[in-house]
């Protein structure tokens, strides 16, 4: 499921985000890019709409970021495409566009290609449209292939199957707390994907334990982890740079680890559309290690060195991860 952009819908006193994103690795891993576009709505207001690039080389000193916002006139959902931002447009098959910012000048061309089905994280479908959770995901290409180029302040990279994703989500409301883990391209495993999140959602003054949704899609057979009945066998244990994770399923648990140093993270801010802010954090040249355990088989070892994206949304400023100097909203 995909129905493309919300933001169109929404009415003008209602409060609403929503981002398309690209994530691709290079083969084998160390060098990556995502590639954000985004909606931000407060409550009776027009909207904003961002572009966020940033290139991940595990070789350089660390990240290359920038972010360019523009006013609702440079908004739109164009014909054939899910968003267009400043020129910059995504749409099935094809991303283009292009930022120009002091920390960096950017532009890209890439088609992509995938014949997995999309990826619902939430367990049940029901659940997009009630009003909590009050984030909604979807991944339209959980496991796609990249072809194109880029060039970064000059220097031009050519991707040629390229393993990566496209991502989607919307809504009124961050989770208090969240962790993304996901990984494409593992070695010696074609097809194979690994996508799931963890969020703990504000209650009043209380908050929920992690709630974990996701998908693991091994030797062609799709399994669902987590869900409302698998909370308390879950387990989430996260920091600034690294998550180990216990994800139970039906007849499957996956228990892996990701990290990456804590040089090869980026740092942003997330507002919600009514005003409170999150720190958030991401690498998506991460190192992913699957160990995936069946009934009657023996227990199998995944593992996806420098390929993999690891994000975390938290209330904290004291993690160490230099926050990128753009107010987001």
């Amino acid at each position: 499921m995909d129905q493309g952009a919300r933001f169109p819908q929404v009415a003008a006193k209602a409060g609403h985000y929503e981002s398309f994103y690209v994530k691709a690795c290079r083969p084998g891993g160390g060098q990556g890019v995502w590639i954000r576009h985004t909606v931000h709505k407060r409550p009776g207001a027009e909207p904003n709409a961002s572009i966020w690039f940033v290139l991940f080389d595990r070789e350089a000193g660390g990240p290359r970021a920038t972010k360019v916002t523009v006013p609702a006139a440079e908004l739109s959902a164009p014909a054939g495409s899910w968003i267009g931002v400043d020129g910059a447009e995504i749409g099935p098959g094809r991303a283009a566009g292009a930022v120009e910012a002091d920390a960096l000048k950017a532009s890209w061309d890439l088609r992509f290609s995938g014949d997995a089905e999309p990826c619902k994280y939430l367990p049940a479908d029901w659940l997009y449209k009630a009003p909590v959770p009050r984030t909604k995901f979807v991944a339209p290409y959980p496991s796609a292939s990249f072809d194109g180029r880029l060039e970064v302040d000059g220097e031009a990279i050519d991707l040629a199957g390229w393993p990566g994703m496209i991502g989607h989500n919307w809504g009124t409301e961050h989770a208090e707390r969240w962790v993304w883990l996901e990984g494409t391209g593992f070695e010696g495993s074609p097809g194979t994907y690994f996508d799931a999140g963890a969020a703990r959602i504000g209650l009043g003054s209380r908050t929920t334990p992690w709630l974990p949704s996701g998908m693991l899609m091994l030797d062609g057979e799709a399994h669902r982890l987590g869900g409302f009945g698998k909370i308390r066998s879950a387990s989430i244990e996260e920091s600034p740079t690294a998550c180990s994770f216990v994800l139970p399923g039906k007849d499957i648990v996956v228990r892996g680890r990701v990290s990456a140093p804590q040089k090869d993270f980026v740092g942003w801010v997330y507002a919600d559309p009514k005003g409170p802010e999150h720190n958030t954090v991401n690498c998506s040249v991460s190192d992913l290690e699957l160990t995936v355990e069946q009934p009657a088989r023996p227990a199998r070892k995944l593992t996806l060195p420098a390929g993999a994206a690891y994000e975390l949304g938290m209330r904290e400023t004291d993690h160490g991860i230099p926050v990128q100097p753009y107010p987001d909203g």
